[in-house]
């Protein structure tokens, strides 16, 4: 069986989440599976590692202190260094279909509810990391 483990030196992924252990759980595992992890615990962190570090993608809580991730998402898609950056938004809320347009139009590819397993953010990871840019993951 052919190894699926993506190259931890090309494909990086930023994990954008206020509570701490969520954080160090996700990036644990995304690491476990071939990636390489950086982690900010609030939206202004999220929007000076993304712009230091071009990752492959962001993962994004919505709700956090200091910026929350609706207005570092935007932030990141209004520069030019940042807005190929796919997003997956990660929420505990409820994600109603009145929002998927404003996601799509700030760059979010898909979005997962907690609690969500790790296994499952992977998935989702790999699956928007090979997804064509043009089109969102069905998960959107």
């Amino acid at each position: 069986m052919r190894d699926q483990r993506p190259s931890a030196t090309t494909l990086r992924v930023l994990i954008a989440d206020d509570n701490g252990d969520t954080r160090e759980m996700y990036a644990l595992y995304l690491n476990m599976v071939g990636y390489s992890v950086d982690t900010a615990e609030d939206g202004h962190e999220a929007i000076l590692k993304a712009r230091a570090l071009r990752p492959d993608l962001v993962v994004m809580d919505l709700q956090m202190p200091k910026l929350d991730g609706w207005a570092a998402i935007r932030e990141l898609q209004s520069r030019p260094e940042t807005a190929a950056i796919p997003v997956i938004v990660l929420t505990g809320h409820d994600f109603k279909a009145y929002l998927k347009p404003a996601a799509l139009a700030a760059g979010v590819v898909s979005y997962l509810m907690k609690p969500c397993f790790p296994e499952q953010l992977a998935r989702e990871v790999g699956a928007c990391l090979t997804a064509p840019r043009n089109r969102a993951t069905s998960a959107l």
